[in-house]
C-alpha cells in the first residue's frame, strides 16, 4: 500500500472555552481552521482544579457532531433531551448536534488530574438538520488489542485488526485511533484511500510518515502531524515510545461557515440558528 507522508506540523495553541476551562488546540486557530470534515481538536490536560473546575455549562450547538474521549478524570454530560452519562477514564461521548442540542460537560472532581480530547467532525449538508443522536461508551466497551510488538490500541470508531469500533453509523466513515507505539519498532496500520488523516501526539515522541523513500519527521506531545495521500501510515519510533490519536475520516468538500457553536452550509443558515436560539425556537 502507498504509505502516507506528513505535510504539515502544527503545535497546539493555548487557549480557554467553556467557562474558562484551559486547553490546547491544535485544529479550529488561525494556523490551521479546518481540515475537511474536522473542524476543532482540543487536548485538555491538567491536576490543577482551577484550570477546569468551571466545565462547560449549558451551551448549544448545530450543524456537526462532537467527540469527546477521556484519559484520566471525570465529567458529566447532560443534554435537554434527558441524555446524561458520565465519561471516565477511557470512555468516548460521539454527540450528533443535527439540527440543535443544548448540553454541558461539568467536572465531577475539583482536583487531580483531568485529560481528555474533544474533537470537532462536520456532517454533510443532508445531515445538519437531522435529529440529534447521543451515543455513550463505557470504557469496556471500547475495543483494544495488541500486536506482536507490544503497539497497543483502543478503536474508538473504525476498523483495526478486523475490529470494529465501539462507535459506527457515522456519515463521514471515521477512523479514529489511541496508539501506543513502544520505543525501537516500526508500526503501519491502513488509512482508507481518500480520507483526510491526522496524527496528535499526547506522549513520547515518533517518526511520522515515513517511507522508502523519506524517513518520516519528527512529532512529538501537542504538535499535530497532518497527511498527505496514502493508502497507509507508518511510524517509527527511537529511545522514545510515543502515543497518539490516528484520526481519519471522509471529506464533504461542502461550504464551511462557523459561528461559536454552529456549524452550516451558508451565512444564511447561521443567521437562522442565531434566530432560532433567541426567539426559543431553536428546539423545536
Amino acid at each position: 500500500m502507498k504509505l502516507r507522508q506528513v505535510s504539515a506540523i502544527v503545535t497546539a495553541q493555548e487557549t480557554s472555552d467553556g467557562a474558562g476551562v484551559r486547553l490546547r488546540r491544535s485544529i479550529g486557530t488561525p494556523t490551521l481552521d479546518h481540515v475537511d470534515p474536522f473542524l476543532l481538536l482540543d487536548e485538555f490536560k491538567s491536576d490543577d482544579g482551577a484550570d477546569y473546575i468551571a466545565g462547560f455549562p449549558d451551551h448549544p450547538h448545530r450543524g456537526f457532531e462532537t467527540v469527546t474521549y477521556m484519559l484520566a478524570g471525570a465529567m458529566r454530560h447532560g443534554d435537554h433531551n434527558g441524555n446524561a452519562g458520565e465519561l471516565t477514564a477511557g470512555s468516548v461521548q460521539w454527540m450528533t448536534a443535527g439540527r440543535g442540542i443544548i448540553h454541558s460537560e461539568m467536572p465531577q472532581q475539583r482536583d487531580g488530574l483531568m485529560w481528555g480530547f474533544q474533537l470537532w467532525v462536520n456532517l454533510p449538508a443532508r445531515d445538519k438538520m437531522c435529529e440529534p443522536r447521543y451515543q455513550n461508551i463505557s470504557p469496556e466497551d471500547v475495543p483494544e488489542l495488541e500486536d506482536d510488538d507490544g503497539t497497543r490500541i483502543r478503536i474508538v470508531a473504525g476498523e483495526s485488526h478486523g475490529r470494529q469500533g465501539a462507535v459506527s453509523g457515522i456519515a463521514t466513515q471515521p477512523l479514529y485511533l489511541d496508539v501506543a507505539v513502544p520505543r525501537a519498532a516500526r508500526w503501519e496500520h491502513a488509512v482508507p484511500a481518500g480520507h483526510a488523516a491526522l496524527c496528535y501526539v499526547f506522549e513520547g515522541r515518533g517518526e511520522m510518515g515515513v517511507t522508502e523513500a523519506d524517513a518520516g519527521r519528527s512529532v512529538g506531545p501537542c504538535q499535530l502531524a497532518v497527511l498527505g495521500p496514502g493508502e497507509g501510515l507508518a511510524v517509527v519510533t527511537g529511545d522514545s515510545p510515543v502515543r497518539f490519536l490516528l484520526l481519519a475520516a471522509r471529506p464533504l468538500e461542502e461550504p464551511v461557515v462557523r459561528h461559536g457553536p454552529f456549524v452550516m452550509n451558508t451565512k444564511r443558515e447561521i443567521m437562522q440558528a442565531i434566530r432560532d436560539l433567541e426567539a426559543g425556537t431553536f428546539l423545536s
